[in-house]
């Protein structure tokens, strides 16, 4: 179990990878020395200094056994069906930022490694990077609520349009839509025109205080910081493609932590792999009543009409968004290869849990995060709220008002 995230020690009991790499001096501790003065014979004859040994101590870890379970044979079951280069996932309890479980696919058995090889020694969660896609989406929303450029009832302008020869376009064809619209049918128009409407600098601002483009501080070795773009100058086809989730890479664990904040109504808290008693406070990074109010439109997602009803959990309410994102190749260019995500938190009302499942290069058909990546969270995260015991929320006030089946026409100023 989680032989990733643990890692191995070497024959003198040193640890190689995982947290028994990171925590090695805490685990192992270290060896006292004396220095002395001897005879010609060998015999001690003068103790000059000495320093005391320091005892190892024990590492009480963050991960929980039973839900640690549950996401690994969730995640390894779904890699292998889909028929994915890999994955990961990542569970967090938000009022504490404490990792619950995480889990990487392709894995290897930590008491027989003559088989494996170095890369399934690699901790997906923490490593890898990737385009976010349509997961950034509500920080795009939040972003221009926080300027001013729109108000939660506004209506956003949807219709296709053409920037530096390239064409901005939906998988629906919606003339316009109301911010959870835009959500429940992930909307790059929708998010392009916001993006557009505002300096790049407000969102490239959000991204960051939510914790993209530098490490979350885990204290794990091999970590990735992702990559923020630093450009002198925003073309509008790079400024609009960089609110549906291209031009900055980011890991598995990053994405839950942004998650986690807005699990905890914008509250970003730092994370830990170890047991946390008490809760650290953390830092606001933006307004409760927006990340509030996002989180509520995010409830669209997974009801009828929207691209995640595939994450929906029963007798559940979850705030989740899907996300696909093309890959780059060697050559720098975009291939036909993608990556898969379902990121959200539970239960809706009043979020505990923050998770984020991510399948690369699926290939056995499907590849959309609503079709691939939405079951496995809909798997581990009901199977996380019931070992918890947490209590069934059900379907979210005015949940009329959160499903667009349909091209409409919601009242609100527009954009």
């Amino acid at each position: 179990m989680a032989a990733n995230l643990l890692g191995f020690t070497n024959v003198d009991n040193q640890g190689i990878e995982g947290v028994e790499k990171s925590f090695n001096a805490q685990l192992t501790g270290k060896p006292g020395r004396r220095l002395v003065r001897k005879d010609k014979h060998g015999n001690v004859i003068e103790n000059i200094t000495e320093v005391p040994p320091v005892p190892a101590h024990n590492l009480q870890l963050s991960i929980d056994e039973r839900l640690q379970t549950v996401t690994e044979d969730a995640l390894d079951n779904a890699v292998r069906w889909n028929k994915a280069e890999s994955g990961a996932a990542v569970l967090i309890k938000i009022d504490t930022g404490e990792i619950l479980a995480m889990a990487s696919y392709p894995d290897f058995n930590p008491n027989n490694r003559d088989s494996a090889t170095l890369d399934d020694f690699r901790n997906r969660a923490i490593s890898d990077t990737f385009e976010p896609g349509s997961t950034v989406k509500p920080l795009v929303i939040m972003t221009a609520l926080q300027q001013g450029i729109v108000q939660p009832d506004s209506v956003v302008d949807t219709h296709p349009f053409v920037l530096d020869g390239h064409r901005i376009r939906d998988v629906g064809y919606y003339p316009e839509l109301s911010l959870t619209g835009i959500l429940q049918k992930s909307s790059d128009t929708g998010v392009s025109h916001l993006s557009l409407a505002m300096p790049v600098q407000h969102l490239i601002d959000t991204y960051k205080a939510f914790g993209f483009g530098e490490p979350t501080g885990l204290g794990l070795t091999g970590e990735s910081a992702g990559l923020m773009p630093h450009r002198r100058y925003w073309g509008q086809l790079d400024r609009a493609t960089f609110a549906f989730g291209y031009g900055l890479m980011v890991t598995p664990l990053q994405l839950a932590h942004v998650y986690a904040t807005i699990g905890g109504f914008g509250i970003a808290r730092p994370l830990s792999i170890t047991r946390i008693d008490p809760p650290v406070m953390g830092t606001r990074v933006m307004p409760e009543s927006i990340v509030h109010s996002v989180e509520h439109m995010m409830e669209s997602v997974a009801l009828p009409g929207g691209g995640g009803t595939k994450a929906a959990v029963r007798d559940y309410r979850v705030a989740v968004k899907t996300g696909t994102a093309k890959k780059i190749g060697p050559d720098g260019k975009y291939i036909d290869k993608y990556v898969a995500y379902t990121a959200g938190v539970a239960p809706a009302s009043r979020p505990q849990f923050a998770l984020v499942v991510v399948m690369n290069d699926p290939s056995n058909g499907s590849y959309y995060g609503g079709a691939v990546s939405a079951p496995v969270f809909s798997q581990i995260m009901g199977d996380v709220l019931r070992l918890e015991n947490v209590m069934p929320d059900g379907m979210p006030q005015g949940a009329e008002n959160l499903i667009v089946m349909h091209d409409s026409h919601p009242q609100g100023p527009a954009l």
